[in-house]
Formats: structure tokens, sequence, C-alpha cells
């Protein structure tokens, strides 16, 4: 009886720990990317800005940035997270994160 009750046990905790890991698993990779905000879309969930090459493009956000986008202003820096599929599509930005402004030095009067 206590073999069965064991094996039960055993085979509970690995569907748990299964079960929290698959989220993570589903959600596909992510890559960064750095540039400036040119303009955003809170109500079409899209921003559009230029990286570092100059290359403008516009690209959807979704719902774990939308706080985030709301706040942006055109003319920022950011580091945008881009959420992909399995096949390595572009699925959307899952993260902003705005970049410190330097300290501009202070002129002497």
């Amino acid at each position: 009886m206590k073999r069965v009750l064991l094996l039960v046990l055993a085979v509970f905790v690995t569907a748990s720990v299964l079960a929290h890991r698959s989220p993570v698993l589903a959600a596909g990779k992510t890559h960064n990317m750095a540039g400036t905000v040119v303009s955003v879309d809170p109500e079409g969930k899209k921003i559009t800005f230029k990286d570092d090459t100059g290359t403008s493009m516009t690209v959807p956000v979704l719902d774990q940035a939308m706080g985030s986008l709301k706040t942006l202003k055109a003319g920022q820096k950011v580091t945008l997270t881009c959420q992909d599929n399995d096949n390595g599509d572009h699925e959307g930005v899952s993260a902003i994160k705005v970049a410190k402004a330097t300290k501009t030095s202070k002129k002497k009067k």
C-alpha cells in the first residue's frame, strides 16, 4: 500500500513540475532590439521605432507590454524584448524597457 501511495505522489509531483514548466516552453524564443521610439498607438497595440541602423519599423505589442506602451513618448530610447514563435517568426513585443537618461555635464556660469 505504501508503494502505491509513493508512486501516486511521485506522479503528482512530476505532473506539477511539468505543468509549471510548460508555459515557459510554450513562450518560444525572445530577442532584444534597441532603438528610439518614433510613435506609439495604444489603441492599435503597435509601436513604431527606429533601430540603431536607422531602419524604421512598426511592430505589434503583446498584452504584457501594454502598460509600458502607454507611458512612452516619441524620442525615447528603449530596448524592446520581442517574442518569437518556435519557427522564429516575430509575434510581438513582450516587454519595453526605457533606457536611463545619461547625465549631461553642467555648464559653469
